[in-house]
């Protein structure tokens, strides 16, 4: 697992990964292969078929499961909403940097990892983000 390369933070733009409990608030590509590109949560082909200059990115993959904060001023609502922020646990195409930060906020798995555990999850799951 990566977090973010910047220091673990719930606040709007800081692209720290927030802390506390979050659920599970929609899980995106379902039945898509490993290795499946996602921008704006919408699959647009493998890793494989980007360009280099996509493909030297840090690009979301595999499986998209986004958070909600569920502590009011922690990390749901105002500038501090982690919904609001996108934040997700998804695969990367850097797999060569999972267990060092390396993210802009989302929690970072391998892409089999990723697909484990889209498997096994629902919507509303609870997620507690810690140090």
């Amino acid at each position: 697992m990566s977090t973010s390369r910047a220091k673990p933070s719930c606040v709007k733009d800081s692209l720290g990964t927030p802390s506390g409990l979050h659920k599970i608030d929609g899980k995106i590509g379902d039945g898509e292969p490993l290795g499946t590109v996602f921008r704006a949560r919408v699959a647009c082909g493998l890793v494989s078929e980007q360009t280099p200059e996509e493909q030297a990115k840090n690009l979301i993959t595999t499986r998209i499961m986004r958070l909600r904060g569920l502590e009011d001023g922690v990390n749901a609502g105002g500038d501090v909403d982690t919904y609001a922020r996108y934040v997700y646990i998804h695969g990367t195409n850097q797999e060569d940097k999972i267990g060092t930060p390396n993210s802009h906020g989302c929690v970072l798995l391998k892409n089999a990892e990723v697909a484990q555990l889209f498997d096994i999850v629902n919507d509303g799951t609870i997620v507690l983000i810690s140090d």
